[in-house]
């Protein structure tokens, strides 16, 4: 990975950095959020028969996780032709 200049690698980083700190104060909301620190307050509502509160300790975080793995992908290829850092360049 060869960057232009010094400048554009610390953008890139930064960038970087941001989309990674964002997901994971998302993830960390979903799976401790919504399966621990939230699980009385939704468990008063049902998914398919399940309190809401377990779907998300034992499903929701998973699913979510996948998710914001394919949203990371996505972003990252974004960033990098951006940067002109990607695998075509």
């Amino acid at each position: 990975m060869a960057f232009k200049s010094k400048e554009m690698a610390k953008a890139y980083w930064r960038e970087n950095v941001r989309l990674m700190l964002v997901l994971s104060i998302i993830w960390f909301i979903v799976s401790f959020g919504c399966g621990i620190l939230f699980v009385d307050t939704l468990n008063q509502f049902r998914i398919g028969g399940f309190k809401v509160g377990f779907w998300f300790a034992q499903q929701g975080s998973i699913y979510v996780f996948v998710v914001l793995t394919f949203v990371y992908a996505s972003r990252m290829g974004k960033l990098d032709r951006k940067y002109g850092v990607d695998d075509e360049s």
